[in-house]
Order: structure tokens, then sequence, then C-alpha cells
């Protein structure tokens, strides 16, 4: 069966006879995990300790890295995640499951631990809670797409800065002060259109809390918190708000 039929079967039937994969929301995770470690044991490796807001932003900046590769991804399968929609929902009627929660414990084989095929489920899921991401039409789709392409490599760079200090603090805070609107404002503006859109009538209030409030809402928290690191770069010319 082609990996682009909408109607194959959940990640986890394809690896039973081999057993080599991984559940996808355990690879997730560890690749979050092993990015914010990498900015995290840096620093600790050459200075020899640790800063709770660099631990703090090393985390946000890895998520946002993951999540940028699965936004890439709904561009690259925007036609499948539109039809694999459809699949899901059949799924959830016919196993009474939640398919989020389905497809990040479902074991995914290591040869296609990459593929935008397999991580295009992620949006096809979470469409059930908000079809905007099936629709390219959206805010919440191009809005997300653009955060694919556009945010990585000054999220890299200002990683680079906050981990190693390798460019002015005032560049560094004007990034950052940048970036952190952006990534707040966009995030503000989705919510305000989840509700305008009445998309919550069709969900459960547990589903609201978790899936649309509590999973969006490190990129506003985390935003006003690089709002504030970049305009204490600025202001201070220094790093010191890092420990620096």
């Amino acid at each position: 069966m082609s990996e682009f039929d909408p109607n194959r079967t959940a990640p986890d039937q394809s690896t039973r006879k081999t057993g080599w994969g991984m559940p996808a929301g355990l690879f997730a995770a560890l690749a979050i995990a092993l990015l914010a470690i990498i900015g995290i044991g840096t620093r600790y490796h050459l200075r020899g300790d640790l800063n709770v807001i660099h631990c703090l932003l090393s985390l946000f900046f890895a998520s946002n890295l993951v999540i940028c590769y699965w936004e890439i991804c709904l561009f690259l399968r925007r036609d499948y995640v539109e039809t694999r929609a459809g699949y899901w929902r059949s799924r959830q009627r016919e196993t009474g499951r939640t398919p989020a929660v389905e497809f990040l414990c479902a074991k995914v084989p290591f040869r296609r631990m990459l593929s935008p095929t397999v991580w295009a489920d992620v949006w096809a899921t979470y469409s059930l809670f908000d079809g905007s991401f099936s629709d390219r039409r959206s805010w919440g789709f191009n809005a997300d797409v653009a955060n694919g392409f556009v945010t990585p490599v000054p999220t890299l760079i200002l990683y680079a800065a906050c981990t190693v200090d390798f460019m002015p603090a005032v560049l560094a805070g004007i990034v950052g002060l940048a970036l952190s609107w952006q990534w707040s404002y966009v995030t503000s503006v989705y919510w305000v259109s989840f509700f305008m859109a009445r998309r919550q009538r069709h969900i459960t209030r547990g589903e609201l809390y978790v899936y649309i409030g509590a999973l969006n809402a490190p990129w506003v928290l985390f935003a006003l918190l690089g709002v504030y690191v970049s305009g204490r770069l600025i202001l201070d010319g220094s790093y010191s708000v890092l420990g620096y």
C-alpha cells in the first residue's frame, strides 16, 4: 500500500513483524530533548554553570525547531492532510479512541522517522479539533506554514547567541524581539480566529483546554519571556540577563 494512500492503516501496524520502530510521540520528545541538551550542555561545558532562563529558552527553541519541521510537512503534504483527516474521523467513530493520542503512541519504522507523510498525520489528527489545518484557505494553516519556513534560521541564530554570545547583545536582542513578538502575535490571532469561527462548538471542553489552549500556550508564554529577555539584551547592551 502506498504511503500516500489516505486510507492506509495506522503507523504501528507496519512494524509489528519486525519490531524495529519507535512511538511517534517518543521520537518527537527525544528530538526536542536532544536539541535542548545541545544548548544547555554547550553552555555548561564552556562556562560550568546553568541558567534557568537559558534552559527555558533552549527548551522552547528546540520545540519550535521540531514544530517547524512538522509545519513544512504540512505544506509538502497539504493534499494528503485534507484527505487523511477523513480517515482519522472514521477511525475515531470505529474505535472510540482519540486519533491524536493513537498517532503519537503508534510505532513508526526507523527508516520512516523523517518521512513528511508520517508527520503529516500530526495535522490530520489535529484537524479533528480544528478543521482549519485541513483547509489551506484558513489563517491557522497559512500561519503555521509560514512559521515553518521563516523562523528556523532566526531561531538557530538566537539559540546560538544565547548559548555562546557570539554576536553583539543588542543585535541578538533585535532578532529576539522581532521573532518573539511574531510568535506571540500570530498565536494570539490564531486563538481569536478559532473562537470567531466558533470551532469550539465541535469539541469537548477538555479538548479545547488541552489541544487548543495548552499546546499553543508556549508560543505566547515563552514568546513573552523572549520579549523580556530581548528587551534586556538591548537596554543592557550585554548578556547579563542570561547570567553572562
